[in-house]
């Protein structure tokens, strides 16, 4: 496991900026918040709490609807979870920056277990349901080992067994090595083609690797002040899907695509494609994505 969470005044040091982008009112029912993270009561409430169960903690941010709706997922997964196992709580990362901060927080939605007061990297973006829940159980089991809370069934654990080259690209992820997890999730396409989990953590694990160390806001004001600098306005885009801001990413290189010559223009358009594969294919936001930049080309 990682180091403890920080303590005191001086962990929480500058903000995790992200103030340059619009925060629309976002109403999310309280139970999809599970317990509410804030600076005030990290310390106090949440990381007592983990030294008798695990927490999962989403840090998310009204911004990304990609992170919110991973906090209906978790939340449904936890009032299923009949062996109470485990604690959902949730980190709104724009109403608590100095938290997000300390976490390391740089992409949402960011998923993290505290365990006896100790942080446990989980995943970034949004993987299939199946890993979701056979990550939790995992982190559930290892810490019961240690004597915090109580493992999840072995029937569960079996149902839900994951791949063993998904396993050696999880691994890899929880030390940011993205090397590693690409060349474990490309030996599972090798070995099974059509694999659409695969295909999509390769996908994941590209974004991830692309966004690692940019300071968003910075990238975004800068793609602002300069709309046809091509490899510029792609970070910006990569940042917004990671954000989960699909629309606004998707319309940025379909804007770019209509001005840029035709070497870019092949440039932004195979990019472009290539973030398509991060989105649920029946996505509103897609289908129109796919039609608009049909209609920038022709």
């Amino acid at each position: 496991m990682n180091s403890g969470v920080p303590g005191g005044a001086s962990a929480f040091g500058r903000a995790f900026d992200l103030s340059s982008l619009r925060k629309p009112t976002v109403e999310l029912p309280e139970e999809a918040l599970g317990f509410v993270t804030r600076q005030s009561n990290l310390v106090n409430e949440v990381l007592p709490i983990s030294n008798a169960s695990v927490v999962i903690l989403i840090c998310w941010s009204p911004r990304s609807a990609q992170s919110q709706e991973l906090l209906k997922v978790i939340s449904k997964l936890q009032a299923d979870d009949s062996t109470k196992s485990w604690v959902f709580a949730s980190l709104d990362v724009d109403a608590e920056p100095e938290v997000a901060q300390a976490l390391q927080v740089k992409a949402v939605p960011y998923a993290l277990a505290l365990v006896a007061e100790q942080l446990v990297p989980l995943f970034e973006a949004m993987p299939p349901l199946a890993q979701i829940q056979s990550v939790i159980d995992k982190v559930v089991k290892l810490a019961a080992e240690k004597g915090v809370g109580q493992a999840p069934a072995e029937d569960t654990l079996a149902e839900e067994k994951l791949e063993p080259e998904e396993e050696l690209a999880m691994a890899a992820l929880e030390n940011e090595d993205y090397d590693g997890a690409r060349a474990a999730y490309q030996t599972w396409l090798n070995r099974s083609p059509g694999s659409n989990i695969a295909t999509l953590g390769l996908a994941q694990v590209e974004l991830l690797s692309r966004v690692h160390g940019l300071q968003f806001s910075e990238v975004l004001a800068r793609g602002a002040a300069e709309p046809s600098d091509v490899a510029l306005q792609i970070q910006c885009a990569d940042i917004e899907i990671a954000l989960g801001e699909y629309q606004s990413s998707f319309n940025r290189l379909i804007e770019l695509v209509k001005i840029a010559d035709a070497d870019s223009k092949k440039v932004v358009r195979e990019h472009l494609v290539g973030l398509f594969t991060l989105i649920d294919p029946a996505d509103p936001i897609l289908l129109d994505a796919r039609k608009q930049l049909a209609n920038a080309l022709f």
